[in-house]
């Protein structure tokens, strides 16, 4: 009988089968490795005290403090009662509250002067920070024999504080730990010895003991440094061997004719390109005539000009015998695209129609809102090779659809696509077609480096001559009513200019399943009353607008409920200036393109994320004058989501703007959810701080796959592969 590995042992033998009920279901720990990796959030020392100053709000906190005051207060006429406890650190005070028959105990133990660890959910109620009803336990030797041996494991150490939750305790976690601990000498280490030894590394088991049972600050420092090596390490040699594979892959070279349909296109365009359009062309260029698929990531501004990029890329393909797809996220995005790239080719849009130019090709659209027969007619041009270049939803990648000769798949918009959908049509090749993923969300390098590993990165970081700066501020509507009136005599002023103007909100409306729940009102803070509040919507917003400040404008919305028939015509009309003020959703987030529009109010911005209300301001200020961005917030002022609102309206640089939204995020958005859905494996890893280790175990791991493509050599790193590879996660990189 084969023994299981004492890391692979299930929680449910070690710890029991309810405690390991809720690791599993609470912080998704199934394994006696899975606990081992779940470290310390921040440890407490005996005789420190945590700063209460700096509680987060609405999140699971531990803290150790000292009891300052402790009363019980009647109300109810005196039928109920509570207890009200101050703990304090010496940085700030903390109440802490509990009712009825729950009261007797803590009474009885938190005396004026006695330390406890104390843990709870952080609120505020009357513009106070409290934990209602937190668990504790006492820190003081002469209490219980409990707190006595707690005392003793703990005197003199750091005192490990680990990511709870209402379920679990952090030092109930503590003492699970304390359980599986002995198998850490167990672990295998997936390091290379040489690398370990040449950047003077501790071996894992040595650097797990350390994580969660160090004695000084200097073992933590040298646990978390081999640690973070382990996620960045492994990560990046999944991503090496997926760029390996791809190396293997031939690939049709695809390089254009001469005095083809590329330079009959660059000689009719109205302008030169930027420096930025050119160098990023010949990247491109110079990858599409290679044997092996072009795996590349463009990213650039709202408005840098990526989609003129891309279009050439795609003739280049027409040109040497090829085809070209462009997959966009939204119908609205594909028609859009169709007609802003047959507008820029002209003539050369119309092959094999009278007044098509020599060197011309068909463009064609494909969506799943279209008629039969243009539906017909478009998959016919694809599978005889008449249309060079189709552009299209979802709908490119059923199976009916056939290409003569794909030689080029471009993905606008990177993260509105599972994986499966690139790869389905990437399918569509008789050989693998090159793939240009385009994204308009800045992305900083490292998080490039992990997300994107396994494709080459481009930046287009230049905006075209006559872009517009765009103006952005604040509206604090809940302190500053004057200030919303103000805004929309703003939006008026821009109509009586002759531009028009957005109003963006975060919900629908008009539906059941977005109304709040009823539920008992409580005595809440003003940023409570802001965060319970049911988010403003287009339908609402739009009607009050007509009817109050925008009175006399023409107003129209646009949701994604609508069908795609009203959704084009409302933005055909917004498009030919017929609409002064368009209220929608994020719909218009992406790809939509109208210079004359020049403001845009958002209502609700602090629901919305940093980088989200950066690419929606990239509407405005696309012509020759300046553009405008209200961001409207309930928010009062200390509101952690009021600073946020702060940064995006003072800078216009996206990437500045991703590396706050990341350092802002919790860690492990990075990486899974953003991407794949899964739970990310970056525990120790910060994405931002730990730039150069990430860039360094690139190059690392680079080195061991072609040097050992398939691991031969390094079982336990292959072992560490299978487990950040999960399943899902193994496609999503297979895929990417």
């Amino acid at each position: 009988m084969d023994l299981v590995p004492a890391l692979e042992e299930p929680l449910k033998k070690v710890l029991g089968p309810a405690t390991a009920k809720v690791m599993a279901e609470h912080l998704g720990l199934h394994t006696v490795g899975d606990l081992l990796h779940h470290y310390p959030r921040r440890y407490a020392e005996r005789g420190e005290l945590t700063r209460l100053a700096d509680l987060p709000l609405e999140e699971h906190v531990t803290v150790v403090a000292q009891v300052a005051t402790a009363r019980i207060l009647k109300f109810n006429g005196g039928r109920g009662q509570r207890l009200e406890v101050t703990i304090t650190d010496g940085s700030g005070e903390l109440q802490l509250v509990f009712f009825g028959r729950g009261i007797h105990k803590p009474h009885k133990d938190l005396l004026p002067g006695t330390r406890a660890m104390f843990a709870g959910k952080a609120s505020v109620f009357n513009r106070k920070m409290q934990l209602a009803h937190p668990a504790y336990q006492l820190l003081n030797a002469e209490s219980s024999d409990e707190a006595a041996e707690a005392v003793g494991s703990w005197a003199g150490a750091l005192l490990p504080i680990y990511p709870a939750t209402a379920k679990l305790e952090s030092w109930k976690i503590a003492k699970a730990v304390d359980l599986v601990l002995p198998s850490a000498r167990e672990a295998e280490d997936p390091l290379p010895e040489s690398l370990r030894e040449g950047r003077g590394l501790a071996p894992l088991p040595e650097a797990l003991l350390k994580i969660h049972r160090p004695q000084t600050k200097d073992d933590v420092a040298g646990a978390r440094d081999r640690l973070k090596w382990d996620e960045a390490f492994v990560l990046q040699v999944a991503l090496a061997r997926r760029r390996f594979a791809e190396t293997q892959l031939t690939a049709v070279p695809r390089v254009p004719k001469p005095d083809g349909l590329l330079t009959a296109f660059d000689a009719k365009l109205p302008f030169t390109l930027t420096d930025g359009q050119q160098k990023v062309s010949k990247e491109i260029f110079d990858d599409l005539a290679t044997e092996h698929p072009m795996h590349r990531l463009l990213q650039g501004e709202v408005g840098s000009g990526k989609t003129m990029v891309a279009l050439r890329a795609m003739l280049a393909v027409v040109d040497a015998g090829g085809q070209a797809a462009m997959l966009a996220p939204t119908e609205v995005l594909a028609q859009q695209h169709h007609r802003s790239i047959t507008e820029m080719m002209g003539e050369l849009a119309q092959g094999g129609m009278l007044g098509g130019a020599e060197h011309a090709t068909k463009v064609v659209l494909l969506t799943g809102s279209m008629g039969m027969a243009a539906r017909r007619q478009a998959l016919l041009d694809l599978a005889t090779a008449e249309a060079g270049v189709v552009i299209g939803t979802h709908a490119l990648i059923e199976d009916k659809v056939q290409f003569d000769d794909l030689g080029l798949v471009v993905v606008d918009e990177q993260h509105r696509f599972g994986v499966e959908q690139r790869d389905a049509l990437r399918s569509k090749g008789k050989q693998p077609p090159h793939l240009l993923v385009m994204t308009a969300t800045p992305i900083p390098r490292t998080v490039a480096m992990t997300v994107f590993g396994d494709l080459e990165t481009s930046v287009l970081d230049q905006l075209p001559a006559g872009r517009s700066p765009i103006a952005s501020h604040v509206v604090p509507a809940a302190d500053k009513p004057h200030f919303l009136a103000r805004a929309w005599e703003r939006v008026r002023e821009e109509v009586s200019n002759g531009h028009q103007a957005y109003v963006v909100c975060p919900r629908i409306g008009d539906d059941e399943d977005e109304k709040p729940k009823k539920g008992a009102a409580k005595k809440q803070s003003a940023e409570d009353e802001a965060e319970k509040r049911p988010p403003l919507a287009v339908l609402d917003v739009a009607e009050e607008l007509a009817r109050g400040p925008l009175q006399g404008l023409k107003v129209e919305v646009l949701h994604g409920r609508m069908q795609p028939d009203d959704k084009d015509a409302v933005m055909r009309r917004f498009a030919a200036g017929e609409t002064d003020v368009l209220v929608a959703t994020t719909v218009i987030e992406v790809g939509v393109n109208v210079p004359n529009a020049t403001a845009m109010v958002i209502m609700d911005a602090d629901r919305f994320g940093v980088s989200q209300l950066h690419q929606l301001r990239g509407r405005v200020g696309r012509g020759s004058a300046a553009g405008l961005c209200l961001l409207v917030t309930e928010m009062p002022e200390a509101a952690p989501a009021r600073a946020r609102l702060g940064a995006v309206a003072a800078t216009l640089d996206g990437f500045e703007l991703s590396r706050i939204d990341l350092e802002q995020r919790r860690e492990g958005d990075v990486l899974g959810q953003a991407q794949s859905g899964v739970r990310s494996s970056l525990r120790m890893l910060a994405v931002i701080e730990d730039e150069e280790i990430i860039a360094e175990a690139r190059e690392e791991a680079t080195k061991v796959v072609s040097a050992d493509p398939e691991l031969k050599s390094l079982p336990a790193l292959r072992v560490a592969l299978d487990a950040l590879l999960d399943e899902e996660r193994e496609q999503y990189l297979d895929k990417g």
